[in-house]
C-alpha cells in the first residue's frame, strides 16, 4: 500500500472523529436528544477523543462533553465517573483558547447540578486550574472561568471557601476593571455567589476591594451588569452591620435611587432588595435610607409590580417600621399601609401574605396611634380571616395570629375593634375585649357608642368560662354601665319582657 493511500485511510479516520464529535455536540444541544444519547453510552464514546490527537477533535468532543453535562445530571455524572474530570484539569495548561474555553465550560456543566457534582471538580484540583484561568489574557477564557467558579460557589459556604482560598477573589476583583461587559457581568455574579454564605467570606471579598469597584458600576447604562452589582452589594450588607455601614459610606446612596427608574424590573428589584438589607440592622441605617427617599420610592415600586417582584418591598418595610416608633410613622405617612393592604388583598402567593402581615405588624404594634393607622384601613378583620382560613399555610396563621395579638394590645380605636367582637375565636378575643374594657371605662362618648352600636349587647351573648380572663374583662365591661342597661342587652331580656306584659293587668 502507498503512503498516500496510507494517508487517505489516516485521513479519513481523522474526518470520521471529527464528524462524530461534532454531531454529538450538534445533538447534545438538544434536550430532546439527551436520553436517547446517554442510553447509547455516549460518555465513554467521546473519553477518548478528549486526548485526541487532533486539536480540533480534543476541543470538539470537549464542547460536546459540556452540551450533554449541562442538559443533564446523569451525563453529568456519568463524566465524573469515567474520571474524564482529570484528563480536562490537566490538558488546561497546555492547550489552546478554544479547546480551554470547551473544557471550562465542561468543568461549569458539571458543578452547576449539585454539591456533590462540584465537589468532584474541585476534588480534581478544577478550581485551581480555574483560577490560572482567570490569568489569561484571553477576556472569553476569563469569563468562562469566572462562570464556572460561581456555580461552583453558589452551592454552599465550604465550596465557596475552596474557591476563595485558592485566590480566585482578587483575580475577579481585577475582572470588575476589564472592558468586556460580559465579563464584568460574571465576575460580580460571581463575587456575589461567594458574598451570599457568611460574613466571613463577605469580609474576604470586601477587604479585596469590591465595594468600590461595584459602587462605581451602579450607574452603568447596562441593565444586566446592574442587576449583579446591586445583587452583590444586597449579599455583602446583608450579613452586619459594618458591612452594610461599608456599603454605604461607599455613597451607594442616594445614587442607587436613581436606578428605580430604571426600564429592567430586576435591577429596580435587586435595589430595592439592597435596600432591604441595610434597614434591617439598625434605626440609623434605616434612617438613612428614609431621609434619600427610600420610602416613597419602596411604596411607589409595590403600586407597580405583582408577585416576588413585591416581596424585598414589602419586607423593607417592616423592617423599617419595627426599629422605632418614629420611623413606623415614617411608614405611615408615606401611605405604606394601604399598599400593604393593598398587596394583602391582591396577592395569591402565602408567603408573599406572611410578609404583608409580619410587616403590618411591624406597623402597628407601637402605640395607639399605629394601631389606629392599621385599623382603619380595615386590616384587623382582614388578618383575622387569614388566621382562622384553614386554607392558610401554617406560616401565614402563625403571622397573622402573633401581628393580630401585638396590634389588639396597643389598639383603642372601637370602630375597628368591633367587627371582631362577632367572629373572634375566644384566644382573640380575650384582647378584643380587654381593649374595649380599658377605653370605655373612662370615655362617656364611648359608652353610649357601644350600646347604641349592639357591641354591648353582643358581650353578653359570649360564653366565657367561668373565672377565665375573658369572663374578668366582660364583668369589667360590665361594671361599667348600669345594671338595668345591661339587663337590656342580655340574651332572652325581651322574652323576660313579654312575659310580664302578658301577666301585667291593668288597673
Amino acid at each position: 500500500m502507498s503512503q498516500r493511500q496510507i494517508s487517505r485511510v489516516l485521513e479519513q479516520y481523522r474526518k470520521s472523529r471529527m464528524q462524530f464529535v461534532q454531531a454529538v455536540a450538534d445533538l447534545g444541544s438538544r434536550p430532546e436528544n439527551i436520553a436517547i444519547l446517554q442510553k447509547a453510552g455516549v460518555i465513554s464514546l467521546l473519553r477518548p477523543l478528549i486526548m485526541d490527537v487532533d486539536p480540533s477533535v480534543q476541543q470538539t468532543a470537549a464542547l460536546a462533553l459540556s452540551h450533554l453535562a449541562d442538559h443533564s445530571q446523569d451525563l453529568a455524572e456519568a463524566v465524573v465517573k469515567d474520571d474524564i474530570l482529570p484528563q480536562l484539569v490537566n490538558s488546561l495548561a497546555s492547550q489552546n483558547r478554544f479547546y480551554k474555553m470547551a473544557a471550562v465550560f465542561v468543568l461549569r456543566a458539571v458543578a452547576k447540578h449539585s454539591p456533590q457534582l462540584a465537589q468532584s471538580v474541585v476534588a480534581c484540583g478544577g478550581v485551581d486550574a480555574l483560577v490560572l484561568c482567570l490569568e489569561e489574557l484571553d477576556p472569553g477564557v476569563k469569563e468562562a472561568a469566572a462562570w464556572a467558579l460561581g456555580y461552583i460557589s453558589r452551592h454552599n459556604a465550604s465550596l465557596s471557601q475552596s474557591v476563595v482560598d485558592a485566590g480566585a477573589v482578587p483575580l475577579l476583583v481585577l475582572c470588575l476593571l476589564e472592558p468586556e461587559l460580559g465579563l464584568k457581568r460574571i465576575a460580580a455574579s460571581t463575587l456575589s455567589d461567594i458574598c451570599k454564605h457568611t460574613p466571613e467570606l463577605a469580609q474576604t471579598v470586601v477587604e479585596s476591594g469590591a465595594i468600590a469597584h461595584l459602587a462605581q458600576m451602579i450607574l452603568s447604562p447596562d441593565a444586566k451588569l446592574k442587576r449583579q452589582v446591586f445583587s452583590a452589594l444586597s449579599q455583602i450588607s446583608k450579613h452586619s452591620i459594618s458591612l452594610a455601614e461599608m456599603v454605604i459610606e461607599a455613597e451607594i446612596f442616594p445614587a442607587a435611587m436613581v436606578c428605580l427608574r430604571d426600564q429592567d424590573e430586576y435591577v429596580k428589584k435587586n435595589v430595592i432588595t439592597l435596600m432591604r438589607e441595610v434597614v434591617k440592622h439598625t434605626p440609623e441605617l434605616s434612617q438613612v435610607i428614609v431621609n434619600c427617599g427610600g420610602m416613597t420610592a419602596v411604596i411607589d415600586y409595590l403600586g407597580n409590580f405583582h408577585g416576588n417582584l413585591r416581596l424585598p418591598g414589602i419586607m423593607m418595610l417592616g423592617y423599617v417600621a419595627a426599629h422605632s416608633e418614629n420611623l413606623a410613622m415614617a411608614v405611615i405617612l408615606s401611605k405604606g399601609v394601604p399598599q400593604l393592604s393593598l398587596c394583602l388583598s391582591e396577592e395569591p402567593e402565602h408567603h408573599i401574605k406572611a410578609a404583608a402581615v409580619w410587616s403590618i405588624g411591624q406597623i402597628g404594634h407601637h402605640t395607639p396611634e399605629h394601631a389606629k393607622a392599621v385599623a382603619t384601613a380595615n386590616l384587623l378583620p382582614k388578618l383575622l380571616q387569614l388566621y382562622m382560613d384553614a386554607g392558610s399555610s401554617e406560616d401565614l396563621q402563625s403571622k397573622s395570629k402573633k401581628a393580630l395579638k401585638s396590634i389588639l394590645q396597643k389598639c383603642t380605636y372601637l370602630p375597628g375593634l368591633e367587627p371582631l367582637l362577632y367572629d373572634a375565636p375566644s384566644n382573640i378575643l380575650k384582647h378584643v375585649v380587654c381593649q374595649f374594657s380599658k377605653v370605655i371605662s373612662h370615655d362617656i362618648k364611648a359608652r353610649r357608642l357601644f350600646v347604641t352600636s349592639g357591641g354591648l349587647k353582643k358581650v353578653q351573648e359570649i360564653e366565657a368560662e367561668p373565672g377565665s380572663v375573658l369572663q374578668e374583662h366582660i364583668t369589667a365591661i360590665n361594671s361599667c354601665f348600669p345594671e338595668e342597661i345591661v339587663r337590656y342587652c342580655s340574651p332572652g331580656y325581651s322574652e323576660v319582657l313579654l312575659e310580664q306584659l302578658e301577666n301585667y293587668q291593668p288597673a
